[in-house]
C-alpha cells in the first residue's frame, strides 16, 4: 500500500472479476483475533516493562478489527493516555503496520487526508500483533515519550512470542 511495502496477511478472499457470478460463493472467512488470555497477558507484560522504564502507563489491545478487547490504565496515568493507547493499538491493527510508521506516510501528500482520521494516531508505541505472519489484532502503550512506549510493545510482544514487525 505505501512505498512498496506489503501489507501482513489476513487470510482474506481475493474478490472474484466485476461481471462474475459465482454459483457457489463463500459465506464467510476465518479472520482470527488475539485470545483474551493473551491480550491479558499482553498487558501485564507491558505495564512490567514500563515500571522498569519509570513510567506509569495504559495499555490496550484491540483485536483484528480494531474492536478493544482488553485494557489497563495504572492509577498515576494521565486520562488522555488512555484514548492515545486505544487509538495506538486500533491504529497499528488497521493496516498491520506500528504506529511510528505512520508518521513518516502521512507526510505523502496522497495519504495526509489520513492524519484528520479521529483514531489515527501516528506517533510510536503501537504495534500489530502477528502470530504466524497473520494480523490478529494491535497492542498500544501511552505514558511515556514515544520511544519509550515504542520500546514497551516491543518487549511486551517479544515476552508473549508475537512477532515483531520487519
Amino acid at each position: 500500500m505505501f512505498s512498496g511495502e506489503a501489507v501482513p496477511s489476513t487470510s482474506w478472499p481475493t474478490p472474484e472479476a466485476p461481471g462474475t457470478i459465482q454459483s457457489n460463493p463463500a459465506k464467510s472467512f476465518d479472520t482470527g483475533s488475539v485470545t483474551l488470555a493473551a491480550a491479558s497477558a499482553l498487558i501485564q507484560a507491558a505495564l512490567k516493562a514500563a515500571k522498569e522504564a519509570g513510567f506509569e502507563a495504559a495499555v490496550a489491545i484491540t483485536d483484528a478489527t480494531g474492536s478493544l478487547r482488553a485494557f489497563e490504565r495504572t492509577d498515576g496515568t494521565p486520562f488522555l493516555a488512555a484514548d492515545v493507547a486505544i487509538s495506538k493499538a486500533w491504529t497499528a491493527a488497521s493496516y498491520g503496520y506500528p504506529t511510528h510508521v505512520w508518521n513518516q506516510y502521512v507526510q505523502d501528500p496522497a495519504v495526509a487526508p489520513l492524519a484528520y482520521h479521529p483514531r489515527l494516531m501516528a506517533v510510536g508505541g503501537g504495534y500489530p500483533l502477528l502470530d504466524r505472519g497473520k494480523l490478529v489484532g494491535g497492542i498500544g502503550v501511552s505514558g511515556g515519550d514515544a520511544a519509550q512506549d515504542q520500546s514497551v510493545c516491543e518487549s511486551a510482544l517479544k515476552a508473549l512470542g508475537f512477532e515483531l514487525p520487519a
